[in-house]
């Protein structure tokens, strides 16, 4: 069911014609290209814990307006793009390293009318070409995990912020010691995962010069969501048209099972953490 962004991933999950298997996705639910709507792509493209659900509780805590311009890290399809443009009205530049995920994003905007909206690109994160304060808000939605120097992502966020600009994580967070079990779909073994404590995140935004506004665990909130989901695959015999599956292939149930029981045993959670860059 879940894969995560290309952002500083050690193995990018590439599918080789991804455009062309969302787009027999859209075939398969009725529609068009001209007549699909973000709504209807959201569980194809929103590819963290929660979905389109957690997308919005959690980017509804940054106060983006509509003369924003957003940053979004590791944006992979681009689904957290074009919900914060059409939520919000604001201006939305992403960020990955997987071509394949921006190339596809890119051709999704235009399919939905946000292509003057939003730019999705071929970038590093923790080394973007961008000037100091070129963006009011950013986030990042289970990218953290693949990502090493945390140190130098929140300088890197804190450069490209403008003061008094909020930058928000939403990661799969270390919660207490132990071995994972893998693969999960961040990683496949333990030399790949690079998950952090809560406490780590706080620490590299705080030296970096940002105040810590809110945090949050999100552990019975992804039981939860992924309890509903399992039913409505298990009633619809399958998987849906357009979901992760898409992305993530075979390999799918086994990870999303080892992310569960991650997360059953406490091990790890999404965390959400807001931040304010200081004035």
């Amino acid at each position: 069911m879940f894969e995560f962004s290309g952002l500083q991933r050690s193995n990018p999950h590439t599918h080789g014609e991804l455009i062309d298997a969302i787009r027999e996705g859209v075939e398969k639910i009725g529609k068009s290209i001209e007549e699909v709507d973000i709504n209807d792509l959201a569980p194809v493209d929103e590819f963290h814990v929660g979905g389109r659900i957690a997308t919005e509780a959690f980017l509804d805590q940054l106060g983006i307006t509509d003369d924003h311009h957003v940053l979004d890290v590791g944006c992979g399809l681009g689904g957290g793009s074009r919900f914060a443009s059409r939520r919000y009205g604001c201006r939305v530049t992403g960020v990955d390293l997987t071509p394949e995920y921006v190339e596809a994003g890119n051709e999704i905007c235009e399919w939905v009318g946000l292509n003057t909206h939003i730019q999705l690109k071929v970038e590093d994160a923790t080394s973007l070409p961008h000037t100091d304060d070129a963006f009011d808000r950013a986030y990042m939605m289970h990218v953290g995990m693949n990502i090493a120097d945390k140190e130098s992502l929140a300088l890197e966020l804190h450069r490209v912020i403008r003061p008094g600009g909020k930058v928000g994580i939403y990661d799969v967070m270390q919660i207490s010691a132990g071995a994972l079990v893998f693969p999960v779909p961040w990683a496949t073994e333990a030399g790949g995962s690079l998950v952090s404590s809560p406490a780590t995140y706080q620490s590299a935004l705080e030296s970096a010069g940002f105040n810590i506004v809110a945090e949050r665990n999100r552990r019975e909130f992804a039981l939860e969501f992924f309890d509903q989901l399992q039913g409505k695959v298990d009633a619809a015999g399958g998987p849906p048209p357009l979901g992760l599956h898409i992305l993530m292939g075979e390999t799918a149930p086994v990870k999303v099972r080892n992310m569960i029981e991650n997360i059953s045993r406490n091990l790890i959670a999404p965390v959400e953490i807001i931040a304010e860059k200081r004035e």
